[in-house]
């Protein structure tokens, strides 16, 4: 069994550039990862693949059952309460599988996102598809959920259809990564760590192959011109040396014939060298090199005067029956915190109070984890009433997190990746003192997230930063909060 995509394209109804051109791809059973940049249709293929939307041209072949998880898990699955009510071997089994609570499933709204991820792939587990499409599941989950997940996706035993920034699951969950480079599809074996090294290996290779196509070519182009020059000069004086020395119409003819290539000799000699001149040059427009770029986001912001940016007081912060006890806590103008914890331990809690106790003369950009519905049209209103300079401001910063700007303007298709670009740009433009990101990794492209990365590290202001993501946090933040439960008390600790 396996699923065939083949000449795919696809363009968003309003949409100006089409999403997918000419996409092939072949995806037999286990799992096959999805690796691109932000925009490039990772999404709009796995939505194909899964047959939720209609190609304009292609074929997706055979009719397989598919299931599909889409990032946004702020809806309810529609089999929700089917799962909750089965109780036979199946229920049971996806219950242990995802290490799920019974009140959970009655109570979906209130959950964390990490749990609503939990269920939202155990219900499409549920419906036991032959074609499985998780798009980045591991958004919103701590490191002891990914591997749960991990866990669970690793005993499927159909065809997998995998998108995902999470280079650890990429790894050791996938045997194939169906790569966009350049608007290109290609497959590769392995995960993220083998299709980049193979692919930066190919890149290598035809980046050697074209350097010596050009000076091959460069070489040839020389030698023409110095041959022609030569035979040039050699017919010349041959030529003329039968000529009377007032004879200068006859001289000037027989030059313009051996510059032209018209004479004999020069001619032959000068069709001899175009035609290897021109085979090397079409070696040279053969040797395709995919496009490097390196993400770089110019610093923004600068530290603060003030003596702290945060102070948690010493106390119980509560959200309904919910409380997590915290010490007295400071964060410095210039300190770089992360804070890690499993899902539902309280760490937006933690977030808020943060927020709530900065100076007013501290600047502070915040970044949250969950978008809201209506964020996509807000922030790109806020964007078109933005003077020219500030709105070239942002869109730079996009356009260095390599998307595309125009695609943002027109917003009709902006993918999650995108939108959280766009919301991470317009709070940089304010040059804050005290940056707070909330899970800023999810939807981002490996690329991206490297380049976040590097402006994290080099941020000259204060830094309160929650992520599962364990190589970002190593790499920019020196201060480690941890929330936990202990005898049923959620509890923020500093490690």
């Amino acid at each position: 069994m396996q699923l065939n995509l083949t000449s795919i394209s696809y363009t968003y109804p309003g949409g100006t550039a089409p999403a997918l051109t000419d996409a092939s791809a072949t995806f037999p059973v286990g799992w096959t990862g999805i690796i691109g940049d932000n925009g490039c249709g990772k999404s709009t293929l796995a939505r194909i693949a899964a047959r939720l939307l209609q190609p304009d041209a292609g074929a997706v072949s055979p009719q397989l059952f598919s299931a599909y998880c889409q990032q946004d898990s702020t809806q309810a699955p529609p089999n929700l309460a089917d799962l909750a009510s089965d109780w036979g071997q199946d229920g049971q089994r996806i219950r242990r599988l995802l290490h799920l609570e019974d009140e959970w499933f009655w109570r979906y709204e209130t959950l964390s996102g990490g749990q609503r991820k939990r269920l939202q792939i155990a219900c499409a587990l549920f419906t036991s598809p032959d074609v499985l499409v998780m798009d980045e599941p591991t958004n919103d989950l701590d490191a002891v959920t990914r591997d749960v997940v991990k866990g669970a996706l690793s005993n499927f035993s159909g065809i997998g259809i995998l998108i995902s920034h999470d280079r650890d699951l990429l790894d050791s969950l996938v045997g194939q990564s169906l790569v966009c480079e350049n608007r290109r599809w290609v497959m590769r074996p392995g995960g993220y760590s083998k299709a980049s090294c193979q692919a930066e290996s190919e890149r290598a290779s035809a980046l050697r192959q074209r350097e010596k196509a050009a000076h091959e070519a460069k070489r040839l182009k020389a030698e023409a011109q110095r041959r022609s020059e030569e035979a040039a000069r050699q017919r010349g004086r041959r030529s003329k040396r039968n000529l009377a020395k007032g004879d200068s119409d006859g001289r000037e003819k027989i030059g313009r014939a051996i510059v032209s290539g018209k004479d004999g000799v020069a001619g032959r000699l000068s069709a001899t060298m175009d035609r290897r001149l021109a085979q090397a040059e079409g070696a040279l427009a053969e040797q395709f090199v995919a496009k490097r770029y390196e993400h770089r986001i110019n610093v923004f912001g600068e530290a603060t005067r003030a003596p702290f940016v945060a102070h948690l007081e010493a106390k119980a912060l509560r959200a309904g029956e919910f409380a997590i006890e915290v010490p007295e806590l400071w964060i410095g103008p210039t300190e770089h915190v992360v804070l890690t914890g499993e899902n539902g331990t309280g760490k937006s809690l933690v977030v808020r109070a943060a927020l709530a106790s900065a100076p007013e003369s501290v600047r502070v950009a915040f970044v949250p984890q969950d978008v809201g519905v209506g964020e996509r049209e807000r922030a790109l209103g806020q964007l078109r009433e933005h003077s020219p300079k500030r709105c070239g401001r942002i869109l730079s910063i996009v356009a260095q997190l390599n998307s595309d700007p125009d695609r943002l303007l027109d917003g009709d298709d902006m993918s999650p990746g995108e939108l959280r670009k766009l919301l991470l740009a317009e709070q940089l433009v304010q040059e804050p003192n005290f940056l707070v990101l909330d899970e800023p990794t999810n939807h981002l492209d490996v690329g991206s997230i490297e380049a976040l990365q590097r402006m994290l590290a080099d941020f000259p202001g204060a830094v309160l930063l929650v992520t599962h993501d364990r190589q970002l946090a190593d790499a920019v933040t020196q201060t480690a909060w941890h929330t936990e439960r202990c005898d049923g008390i959620a509890k923020l600790r500093v490690r």
